[in-house]
């Protein structure tokens, strides 16, 4: 009789820390692994991150957040990139500066980047984007070899899955919302 006890309370904890590992992972937090060099030197291929899935639930993404989101043209395929222009703003990009145009800033301001690696700008033509509300603008941090929003265009709110909240690999580099940037206007 105590044997069938344990046996079905270990059944029971079992199923219970499941269906909880399982909530987090669909609903909380889900892992990435990098792949490419695209965030490089931000990420580097392989590095293993956690995406926070619930803040973009109570709020929107910043400018300089780095997100993993589903790509619009490949459903299924994810990607990691910087948030740089916002809705309703308008991004140039002119010789490898980046210009944010918007309400409070008429005439732009230029973004200052100094996570980018010198040897790493460049990799597209100048242009001029609009973006419109729900829309974001993204690049990823090596732009020699980045697919991002100059490529495909806009990216819409709704594919954005989180963002990264922890880097796990390599254990000499482990830390929280690595990656992220703020910046003066």
């Amino acid at each position: 009789m105590e044997k069938q006890t344990a046996s079905r309370s270990l059944i029971l904890y079992t199923a219970i820390a499941l269906g909880l590992a399982l909530f987090i992972r669909f609903f909380i937090a889900a892992p990435y692994i990098v792949s490419g060099a695209s965030m490089e030197p931000t990420f580097d291929n392989l590095h293993y991150l956690i995406i926070d899935r619930v803040s973009y639930e109570l709020g929107e993404p910043a400018r300089g957040d780095v997100i993993v989101f589903d790509l619009p043209t490949e459903p299924g395929r994810s990607l990691i990139k910087r948030v740089i222009g916002l809705p309703e703003e308008t991004v140039i990009i002119s010789e490898n500066a980046v210009i944010i145009q918007n309400a409070e800033h008429p005439e732009g301001f230029t973004l200052d980047e100094p996570y980018l690696d010198q040897a790493n700008l460049g990799g597209g033509n100048d242009m001029r984007v609009i973006l419109e509300q729900g829309e974001y603008f993204v690049l990823g941090d090596n732009r020699h070899v980045s697919s991002d929003s100059r490529v495909w265009g806009a990216l819409p709110r709704e594919t954005i899955v989180g963002r990264v909240f922890l880097r796990l690999y390599p254990l000499n580099m482990m830390d929280a919302l690595p990656g992220e940037a703020r910046y003066e206007e």
